[in-house]
């Protein structure tokens, strides 16, 4: 079967697994960690997970529904899903981290959500001006790939990719980066760490997923300026993300002490 049909159905759908293997985690370890760091933060962080999940997992929509403008409507409902949405909800999470019944100030989370929903609403314009067209990436009996294709009627527009990068940057990269200074920010500061010896390295974990994470997408943007918007970029940032997802599955099994029994 040809490598373009496997690696289109499958790497998303790895990666959504991975996703949702990490929100069962959370939920199957949070009920004594959620008392140290905030109930709140841990249901949100859950929801992100799933969020996550649901986005990579149907990436394959995107190829396998028909041609233009098919590929086009998926991609922009996914990626005003992540920069709109799910992006905010991991910064929000974090923010939630804190001991308190309120968690974080509502301005923070007025003002992630916001400023995601308006990269989003902005990408998704550019999305539309410059995507005209699909092209045809594998067929086999029945079954037809298609992916959108950039400036397939005219010469490509660099204030449009420059536009489109730059929205990805603020969301979610700069919302990933912020969080992952936070988290940076939190272990550097903990105070019970001669209680619950190990929660300096589990945040430590989920510090590298998260910057892990956001360096795929800065990647694969370097990719698009460097080179040329073509159809497998994304590939970057989903082994990137899966890998991240990986790194903070240890996170999550790592136990807040090294002595955890009686916090079973």
């Amino acid at each position: 079967m040809n490598a373009d049909f496997l690696i289109t159905l499958f790497l998303p759908i790895f990666a959504g697994l991975t996703y949702f293997l990490m929100a069962f985690e959370v939920r199957r370890t949070s009920k004594i960690r959620a008392l140290m760091f905030g109930e709140i933060g841990f249901q949100k962080l859950e929801t992100a997970y799933i969020m996550f999940g649901l986005y990579f997992i149907t990436r394959p929509l995107q190829n396998f529904l028909g041609p233009h403008p098919m590929p086009l409507i998926v991609n922009c409902l996914r990626q005003f899903f992540l920069m709109g949405v799910i992006a905010p909800s991991i910064l929000v999470a974090i923010f939630h981290w804190v001991p308190t019944p309120s968690g974080a100030p509502k301005s923070s989370k007025f003002a992630a959500y916001t400023i995601g929903v308006l990269m989003g609403i902005i990408f998704v314009l550019v999305n539309t001006l410059a995507v005209s067209d699909s092209k045809l990436l594998y067929s086999w009996g029945m079954i037809n790939m298609y992916d959108p294709v950039w400036f397939a009627q005219r010469s490509p527009v660099v204030q449009l990719v420059m536009i489109h990068l730059i929205c990805q940057f603020v969301s979610p990269v700069g919302f990933l980066l912020l969080a992952a200074a936070y988290v940076k920010h939190r272990r550097h500061n903990y105070q019970l760490g001669h209680i619950y010896n190990l929660i300096p390295l589990k945040w430590k974990y989920l510090e590298a997923s998260i910057i892990l994470f956001a360096a795929s997408f800065i990647a694969a943007g370097v990719a698009v300026v460097f080179g040329s918007y073509y159809t497998y970029v994304w590939v970057i940032y989903f082994v990137g993300a899966t890998l991240s997802g990986i790194i903070e599955l240890r996170a999550i099994k790592l136990p807040p002490r090294d002595v955890p029994s009686d916090l079973k």
